[in-house]
Protein backbone atom coordinates (compact mmCIF):
# COMPACT_ATOMS: atom_id res chain seq x y z
CA UNK A 1 0.00 0.00 0.00
CA UNK A 2 1.16 3.55 -0.76
CA UNK A 3 0.04 6.68 1.55
CA UNK A 4 1.37 9.92 0.86
CA UNK A 5 0.51 13.33 2.63
CA UNK A 6 0.24 16.90 0.67
CA UNK A 7 -0.82 20.29 1.67
CA UNK A 8 -2.39 21.22 -1.83
CA UNK A 9 -3.12 24.55 -0.64
CA UNK A 10 -6.57 25.21 -2.02
CA UNK A 11 -8.28 22.18 -3.98
CA UNK A 12 -10.00 24.28 -5.80
CA UNK A 13 -7.30 25.94 -7.39
CA UNK A 14 -5.17 22.99 -7.75
CA UNK A 15 -7.69 20.39 -8.53
CA UNK A 16 -5.95 19.09 -11.83
CA UNK A 17 -2.48 19.00 -10.90
CA UNK A 18 -3.66 16.57 -7.72
CA UNK A 19 -5.98 14.92 -10.13
CA UNK A 20 -2.98 14.37 -12.67
CA UNK A 21 -0.60 13.45 -9.65
CA UNK A 22 -2.96 10.80 -8.63
CA UNK A 23 -2.97 9.38 -12.32
CA UNK A 24 0.74 8.86 -12.04
CA UNK A 25 1.53 8.11 -8.59
CA UNK A 26 -0.40 4.80 -7.49
CA UNK A 27 -1.10 7.08 -4.74
CA UNK A 28 -3.47 4.56 -2.32
CA UNK A 29 -4.09 6.50 0.33
CA UNK A 30 -3.75 10.27 0.78
CA UNK A 31 -3.96 12.78 3.04
CA UNK A 32 -4.89 16.36 2.35
CA UNK A 33 -4.05 20.07 4.12
CA UNK A 34 -5.05 23.13 3.32
CA UNK A 35 -7.78 22.38 1.08
CA UNK A 36 -9.77 26.19 1.63
CA UNK A 37 -13.02 24.91 1.07
CA UNK A 38 -16.31 23.55 2.66
CA UNK A 39 -17.69 20.27 2.49
CA UNK A 40 -20.16 21.26 -0.17
CA UNK A 41 -17.65 22.50 -2.24
CA UNK A 42 -15.40 20.05 -2.08
CA UNK A 43 -15.18 18.00 -5.29
CA UNK A 44 -16.24 14.40 -4.35
CA UNK A 45 -17.19 13.45 -7.52
CA UNK A 46 -13.74 14.23 -9.50
CA UNK A 47 -12.24 11.73 -6.96
CA UNK A 48 -15.04 9.21 -6.93
CA UNK A 49 -14.22 9.09 -10.75
CA UNK A 50 -10.61 8.25 -10.20
CA UNK A 51 -11.62 5.15 -7.77
CA UNK A 52 -11.07 6.86 -4.49
CA UNK A 53 -13.43 7.39 -1.37
CA UNK A 54 -13.54 10.28 -0.22
CA UNK A 55 -13.86 11.97 3.85
CA UNK A 56 -13.52 16.24 4.02
CA UNK A 57 -13.78 18.67 6.72
CA UNK A 58 -13.71 21.99 5.80
CA UNK A 59 -16.00 25.10 6.89
CA UNK A 60 -14.73 27.87 5.06
CA UNK A 61 -11.95 29.34 2.80
CA UNK A 62 -9.57 28.51 5.25
CA UNK A 63 -7.60 25.33 6.75
CA UNK A 64 -9.50 22.10 5.67
CA UNK A 65 -8.59 18.69 5.88
CA UNK A 66 -9.49 15.36 3.75
CA UNK A 67 -8.15 11.98 3.25
CA UNK A 68 -8.73 9.69 -0.02
CA UNK A 69 -8.53 5.95 -0.29
CA UNK A 70 -9.19 3.44 -3.54
CA UNK A 71 -8.63 0.72 -0.27
CA UNK A 72 -11.44 1.50 1.54
CA UNK A 73 -12.56 4.15 3.74
CA UNK A 74 -14.42 3.57 6.79
CA UNK A 75 -14.55 4.75 10.55
CA UNK A 76 -14.52 8.57 9.46
CA UNK A 77 -13.51 10.87 12.55
CA UNK A 78 -13.55 14.39 12.78
CA UNK A 79 -11.13 16.27 15.04
CA UNK A 80 -8.74 14.01 18.38
CA UNK A 81 -10.34 13.86 21.75
CA UNK A 82 -9.39 16.97 23.24
CA UNK A 83 -8.68 19.72 20.28
CA UNK A 84 -8.53 22.71 21.07
CA UNK A 85 -10.67 25.59 19.49
CA UNK A 86 -9.95 28.96 17.98
CA UNK A 87 -11.44 31.98 17.45
CA UNK A 88 -13.12 34.78 19.29
CA UNK A 89 -16.14 32.28 19.40
CA UNK A 90 -14.34 29.72 20.12
CA UNK A 91 -14.41 26.21 17.74
CA UNK A 92 -12.51 23.27 16.55
CA UNK A 93 -10.84 24.54 13.52
CA UNK A 94 -10.71 21.94 10.41
CA UNK A 95 -7.32 20.23 11.07
CA UNK A 96 -7.73 16.88 11.73
CA UNK A 97 -9.78 14.04 10.31
CA UNK A 98 -9.03 10.82 10.51
CA UNK A 99 -10.51 7.35 8.65
CA UNK A 100 -9.70 3.52 8.60
CA UNK A 101 -8.01 2.44 5.42
CA UNK A 102 -6.89 -1.02 4.73
CA UNK A 103 -6.67 -1.56 8.53
CA UNK A 104 -4.71 1.73 9.05
CA UNK A 105 -5.78 4.98 10.79
CA UNK A 106 -4.89 7.44 8.22
CA UNK A 107 -5.11 11.15 9.87
CA UNK A 108 -5.00 14.05 8.04
CA UNK A 109 -3.26 16.45 10.25
CA UNK A 110 -2.49 20.76 9.63
CA UNK A 111 -1.23 22.14 12.79
CA UNK A 112 -1.94 25.58 13.50
CA UNK A 113 0.72 28.04 12.23
CA UNK A 114 1.34 29.79 15.36
CA UNK A 115 2.25 32.97 13.57
CA UNK A 116 4.63 34.99 15.84
CA UNK A 117 6.11 34.29 18.94
CA UNK A 118 4.34 36.70 20.95
CA UNK A 119 0.81 35.76 19.16
CA UNK A 120 -1.74 34.32 21.04
CA UNK A 121 -2.37 31.71 18.06
CA UNK A 122 1.58 30.26 19.23
CA UNK A 123 0.25 29.34 22.26
CA UNK A 124 -2.64 27.67 20.83
CA UNK A 125 -0.31 25.82 18.46
CA UNK A 126 1.70 24.53 21.67
CA UNK A 127 -1.53 23.42 23.47
CA UNK A 128 -2.90 22.01 20.03
CA UNK A 129 0.06 19.66 19.63
CA UNK A 130 0.17 18.61 23.55
CA UNK A 131 -3.77 17.51 23.00
CA UNK A 132 -2.70 15.73 19.97
CA UNK A 133 0.35 14.15 22.05
CA UNK A 134 -1.82 13.13 24.65
CA UNK A 135 -4.29 11.43 22.20
CA UNK A 136 -2.07 9.72 20.10
CA UNK A 137 -0.78 8.13 23.33
CA UNK A 138 -4.01 7.31 24.86
CA UNK A 139 -4.53 5.41 21.38
CA UNK A 140 -1.27 3.20 21.54
CA UNK A 141 -1.99 2.34 25.26
CA UNK A 142 -5.41 0.99 24.22
CA UNK A 143 -3.58 -0.99 21.48
CA UNK A 144 0.00 -1.19 21.23
CA UNK A 145 -0.44 -2.94 17.73
CA UNK A 146 -2.49 -0.51 16.13
CA UNK A 147 -1.67 1.00 12.46
CA UNK A 148 -1.93 4.95 13.00
CA UNK A 149 -0.50 7.34 10.57
CA UNK A 150 -0.41 10.82 11.83
CA UNK A 151 0.10 12.51 8.38
CA UNK A 152 0.09 16.05 7.18
CA UNK A 153 1.91 19.84 7.40
CA UNK A 154 3.28 19.83 11.02
CA UNK A 155 4.33 23.56 10.57
CA UNK A 156 7.62 22.62 12.82
CA UNK A 157 10.95 21.89 11.08
CA UNK A 158 12.06 19.38 13.68
CA UNK A 159 15.61 20.19 13.22
CA UNK A 160 18.61 22.67 11.87
CA UNK A 161 18.70 20.49 8.69
CA UNK A 162 15.22 21.12 8.09
CA UNK A 163 15.88 24.56 6.93
CA UNK A 164 18.15 26.11 4.77
CA UNK A 165 19.60 28.49 7.04
CA UNK A 166 19.05 29.13 11.01
CA UNK A 167 20.43 32.10 11.03
CA UNK A 168 16.74 33.58 8.82
CA UNK A 169 14.48 31.74 11.54
CA UNK A 170 16.09 33.30 14.60
CA UNK A 171 13.11 34.40 16.83
CA UNK A 172 10.60 32.66 14.56
CA UNK A 173 8.11 30.25 14.77
CA UNK A 174 8.57 26.80 13.25
CA UNK A 175 11.90 26.25 14.87
CA UNK A 176 11.31 27.08 18.50
CA UNK A 177 12.27 25.24 21.45
CA UNK A 178 9.26 24.68 22.50
CA UNK A 179 7.95 23.34 19.11
CA UNK A 180 9.97 21.38 18.28
CA UNK A 181 10.12 19.93 22.09
CA UNK A 182 6.05 19.32 21.10
CA UNK A 183 7.00 17.12 17.94
CA UNK A 184 9.72 14.90 20.06
CA UNK A 185 7.13 14.33 22.48
CA UNK A 186 4.86 12.96 19.51
CA UNK A 187 8.14 11.16 18.52
CA UNK A 188 8.92 9.67 21.94
CA UNK A 189 4.94 8.47 22.88
CA UNK A 190 5.91 5.78 19.92
CA UNK A 191 5.35 7.81 16.37
CA UNK A 192 8.17 7.59 14.44
CA UNK A 193 9.31 9.96 11.19
CA UNK A 194 9.54 7.07 8.98
CA UNK A 195 10.33 8.81 5.58
CA UNK A 196 13.58 10.74 7.30
CA UNK A 197 15.63 7.61 6.94
CA UNK A 198 14.87 7.49 3.54
CA UNK A 199 15.42 10.89 2.61
CA UNK A 200 17.64 12.54 5.07
CA UNK A 201 19.33 15.97 5.06
CA UNK A 202 20.45 18.14 4.58
CA UNK A 203 18.81 20.47 2.30
CA UNK A 204 15.86 17.77 2.13
CA UNK A 205 12.74 19.71 2.08
CA UNK A 206 8.94 19.94 1.31
CA UNK A 207 7.44 23.59 1.40
CA UNK A 208 9.23 26.38 -0.56
CA UNK A 209 7.86 30.25 -0.11
CA UNK A 210 6.34 31.00 -3.52
CA UNK A 211 8.18 34.38 -2.84
CA UNK A 212 12.11 35.46 -3.53
CA UNK A 213 12.80 32.84 -5.95
CA UNK A 214 12.59 30.33 -2.62
CA UNK A 215 12.30 27.26 -4.66
CA UNK A 216 14.84 27.56 -7.49
CA UNK A 217 17.36 28.76 -4.64
CA UNK A 218 16.57 25.37 -2.61
CA UNK A 219 15.68 27.74 -0.04
CA UNK A 220 13.29 25.63 2.14
CA UNK A 221 11.80 23.88 4.81
CA UNK A 222 10.66 20.35 5.71
CA UNK A 223 7.42 20.21 7.38
CA UNK A 224 5.69 17.97 6.19
CA UNK A 225 5.65 14.36 8.19
CA UNK A 226 4.21 11.23 8.02
CA UNK A 227 4.80 9.72 11.65
CA UNK A 228 3.75 5.87 12.03
CA UNK A 229 3.33 3.94 14.93
CA UNK A 230 5.14 0.95 15.73
CA UNK A 231 3.06 -1.19 14.14
CA UNK A 232 3.07 0.59 10.76
CA UNK A 233 6.56 1.69 10.83
CA UNK A 234 7.57 -1.90 10.81
CA UNK A 235 5.71 -2.04 7.04
CA UNK A 236 7.54 0.60 5.70
CA UNK A 237 9.75 -0.68 2.82
CA UNK A 238 10.66 3.20 0.96
CA UNK A 239 9.84 6.72 1.53
CA UNK A 240 9.82 9.60 -0.53
CA UNK A 241 9.75 13.29 -1.11
CA UNK A 242 8.01 14.29 -4.89
CA UNK A 243 9.97 17.67 -5.34
CA UNK A 244 9.18 17.55 -9.00
CA UNK A 245 5.68 17.98 -8.29
CA UNK A 246 6.70 21.87 -6.65
CA UNK A 247 7.59 22.78 -10.00
CA UNK A 248 5.50 24.48 -12.64
CA UNK A 249 3.16 26.63 -13.00
CA UNK A 250 0.14 26.09 -10.57
CA UNK A 251 2.15 24.23 -8.08
CA UNK A 252 1.48 24.54 -4.30
CA UNK A 253 4.13 25.79 -2.18
CA UNK A 254 4.58 21.42 -0.28
CA UNK A 255 5.54 18.88 -2.30
CA UNK A 256 3.80 15.63 -1.70
CA UNK A 257 5.31 12.80 0.88
CA UNK A 258 5.01 9.80 -0.01
CA UNK A 259 5.81 6.03 1.78
CA UNK A 260 5.12 2.36 0.76
CA UNK A 261 4.20 -0.39 3.19
CA UNK A 262 4.92 -4.10 2.36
Amino acid sequence: MRIATWNVNSIRARLDRVVAWLERSEVDVLAMQETKCRDDQFPYDVFGRLGYQAAHCGVSGWNGVAVLSRVGLADVQVGFPGQPCWGDEPVAEARALAAICDGVRVWSLYVPNGRTLSDPHYLYKLEWLARLRAAAATWLAQDPQAQISLSGDWNIAPQDDDVWDMRVFAHSTHVSAPERAAFAAIVDAGYADVVRPYAPGPGVYTYWDYTRLRFPRREGMRLDFLLASPALADRVTAAVIDRQERKGNGASDHAPVIVDLD
